[in-house]
């Protein structure tokens, strides 16, 4: 051990490194980016050698690297790249262009010309990173995270054209014809600013000898053949309806999207983008605010698509939800379970007495048919569209709320406040490019959800009738100001609404009572009329179930027959929604088809024989689409119990809903046995006996009118209490003493 001091550490450098750059210099970490792609690997696969590979080879420039691996490799290294993004990226892409050439060319050390020119040639490749960043809120992107690495949810509501933004402009100076080459930096792709913004005012090229220069101010004129560009879009980005806080408007951010980045979302998309959250100078902003004040926006370094992309091609996993094989597991046994339709029904909105079919036509709403695409390219719909009618009182807008809460896509609306652009599409002019632009409504950032219409008997007629579309076509054709398009819209509708007088009357038929036109009714799978019936045991139960809520007691008899209900939590509902759309899209077996065919006739039948009793078209129509509104809830109670095939009994039950809803609203109003038909005759007769019984200024008692009308006439004593009703309507008997004495005051 002699030459070395005894107890002393010493350290001798193995590698010999020719001057290595400082590890915090740009070199420095350019190298390490360039170690990082040519080095990392988890076991024995080089996940980016072979993903630039497999890449390069398909034409493709562009690597997306995960945030977690680079701190797997080198923790600071992440680090930096999410403290100082814009700075890093640029170094990040050099040394992926520099990996590229040593994959593409491993032998070129220059003495090959040709090699030369192709390494040259190789266009800078894309780093985009993927991060596992928590999820930033807007109202969270705040100073501190000003040029700092974000992940931002929401909803893209407008992207603008593709425009080509230099990145490599090529001058020439008109005067002396002296060439130079300049790299814009870019704000928001050039936003705000003309083309000659960044160029040299003053030629510097050097004087010829001999001869004096005599170049004038901006002199240099862009040679674009020779100039490089790339792809350049603008999109905006929403928050989502449900991260807004209430009473607030939701906000807006610019994205600006470059190169393999732009293209990928149309209006409507949900998705999470990661980006360098910076400002620039708008043009809007120049002459009227200080300039220190710039507006913000966020450059895209990676997007991930939440919804599916309604450019065609359906993606599989619509939701963007992984599942994990447990909870594929799990999801399996719940369907299968005993009763589990039953369960999942009585999971709908728990809090909410009683309703059990309305809970079941809703569970068919949240999973829905199968859509089915003919050979000769015609679109039937697989979503069911619902509609709740009913007293004042009966919880509608509580199921809605909930239904918004547990749908994996849901948009809630009102109907007074919201016109036929807010629902549809309306178009916009960008404030810079003096261009129209489309921003999508409702109803399409719902697309493949459930939009949810309150008060839906208050919207005006015209308002009204843009949804009708939306409703069968499933898609939003527009033509306003040169802008002729489609917008896809397919999505389930559940509207709530009310009677015209308020409350439902029974005297008069369901279509007097409903008052919307017949052309929106026939679009509404299942229409439910809610009555709010008087019963004392019933009222009693909904009464100790309310008192029970609101002092927080475990409600374990919620259900009519005292079962407990073992409900199912929100989170799980909306998984095993996605689940089951994803999964699944029944067909029907030959016994379901040949069940459905005898009971629509079956059903038509009977709606002729209930017109031809009242003497009147029925207002709720019963025509083919109401038949395929059967196979649609049929298909959805299969996709339930994730079946391949329709069998009987689900055909059976969605018989029983459509009977017990739609049918039950075509015949609604018939009393004591009594069609209206004849109710109103009986009412007429009734009308003139009493006027000439009771000459004006004479009363009478209201026991003589029974005792006349009813036991001796043989009239219905409804159809007494209903012509009294509508001719003290009309002035011309009031009552008195407690309604015991009848006086007639009027013609």
């Amino acid at each position: 051990m002699s030459g070395f001091d005894a107890d002393r550490v010493f350290s001798v450098a193995v590698h010999d490194h020719f001057a290595s750059p400082a590890p915090d210099s740009p070199a420095g970490i350019e190298k390490l980016l360039l170690e990082f792609l040519l080095q990392y690997r988890v076991g024995g696969e080089f996940i980016y050698r072979d993903k630039l590979r497999a890449n390069l080879l398909l034409k493709q420039y562009q690597l997306e690297v995960d945030l977690r691996h680079l701190s797997l490799y080198n923790d600071e290294l992440a680090h930096t790249i999410q403290d100082r993004p814009a700075d890093i990226l640029p170094l990040f892409e050099n040394a992926a262009t520099k990996a590229s050439r040593a994959i593409l060319f491993p032998l070129a050390g220059g003495a090959d010309e040709q090699a030369d020119a192709a390494i040259q040639s190789l266009p800078k490749l894309q780093v985009s990173v993927k991060s596992g960043l928590s999820l930033l809120q807007f109202r969270e992107l705040t100073a501190d995270t000003m040029n700092k690495l974000v992940r931002i949810p929401g909803i893209v509501i407008s992207a603008s054209v593709l425009s080509s933004r230099a990145t490599r402009l090529h001058l020439q100076c008109r005067a002396c014809r002296s060439t130079k080459v300049v790299y814009p930096g870019g704000g928001l792709g050039g936003v705000g600013g003309g083309s000659d913004r960044g160029l040299p005012r003053v030629c510097d090229a050097p004087e010829p000898e001999g001869q004096k220069k005599d170049c004038p101010m901006d002199p240099y004129l862009i040679i674009h053949s020779r100039s490089q560009f790339s792809d350049h879009q603008v999109l905006k980005l929403q928050e989502a309806p449900d991260m807004v806080p209430v009473g607030e408007l939701p906000r807006h951010i610019l994205l600006s999207a470059d190169r393999y980045l732009t293209g990928q979302v149309v209006p409507g998309s949900r998705i999470i983008a990661t980006g360098i959250y910076s400002t620039f100078q708008s043009a809007k902003n120049k002459q009227a605010s200080a300039s220190a004040l710039r507006t913000p926006y966020l450059r895209l370094v990676h997007l991930d698509l939440l919804s599916p992309s309604s450019s065609g091609s359906g993606s599989t996993n619509p939701f963007g939800v992984q599942y994990t094989p447990e909870e594929e597991e799990e999801f399996g046994e719940m369907a299968r379970s005993e009763g589990f339709y039953e369960r999942f029904a009585k999971s709908v909105a728990p809090s909410i007495f009683g309703s059990l079919d309305i809970k079941k036509a809703i569970t068919c709403l949240l999973f829905g048919g199968s859509k089915k695409i003919l050979p000769d390219g015609m679109r039937l719909r697989g979503d069911i569209n619902v509609l709740l009618l009913g007293d004042p009182g009966t919880a509608k807008s509580q199921l809605l709320k909930f239904v918004e809460k547990v749908a994996p896509i849901a948009v809630y609306t009102s109907g007074k406040g919201s016109s036929a652009a807010g629902l549809t599409a309306s178009v916009q002019r960008d404030p810079t490019s003096r261009e129209f632009y489309l921003e999508g409504g409702a109803m399409v950032l719902a697309d493949t959800g459930v939009v949810c219409i309150d008060e839906f008997d208050k919207m005006r007629d015209e308002d009204r009738v843009a949804i009708h579309e939306a409703m069968e076509q499933q898609t939003i054709s527009i033509a306003k100001a040169g802008i002729t398009t489609i917008l896809n819209s397919r999505t389930s509708v559940l509207a709530a609404a009310n009677p015209v007088w308020g409350r439902y009357d029974e005297g008069r038929s369901p279509g007097e009572n409903i008052d919307f036109q017949t052309t929106i009714l026939s679009r509404f799978d299942m229409i439910f009329i809610i009555k709010d019936e008087h019963d004392e045991t019933r009222d009693r139960t909904i009464a100790k179930h309310v008192m029970n809520i609101h002092m927080n007691r475990p409600n374990q008899s919620a259900d009519e027959n005292g079962d407990a209900v073992g409900e199912i939590d929100i989170d799980k509902m909306k998984r095993f929604i996605s689940y089951c759309k994803m999964k699944c899209a029944p067909r029907l077996s030959p016994e379901a088809q040949e069940l459905l065919s005898s009971h629509f006739v079956a059903l038509r039948k009977e709606v002729q024989q209930v017109e031809r009793d009242n003497d009147e078209r029925s207002s709720i129509p019963i025509t083919i689409r109401q038949l395929e509104a059967i196979i649609r809830i049929s298909e959805s109670l299969a996709k339930l119990t994730l079946s391949p095939v329709v069998l009987n009994h689900h055909v059976e039950e969605s018989i029983r809903l459509f009977k017990f809803s739609t049918m039950n609203a075509v015949s609604a109003g018939n009393v004591d046995g009594l069609s209206r038909g004849e109710l109103n005759h009986e009412m007429v007769q009734m009308e003139k006996e009493l006027k000439r019984r009771l000459p004006v200024g004479w009363h009478t008692s209201y026991q003589s009118l029974v005792k006349e009308f009813v036991n001796t006439s043989g009239y219905s004593s409804h159809a007494l209490e209903r012509t009294l009703f509508l001719l003290e309507k009309r002035d011309i008997i009031r009552f008195s003493n407690q309604k015991k004495q009848v006086h007639r005051i009027g013609v």
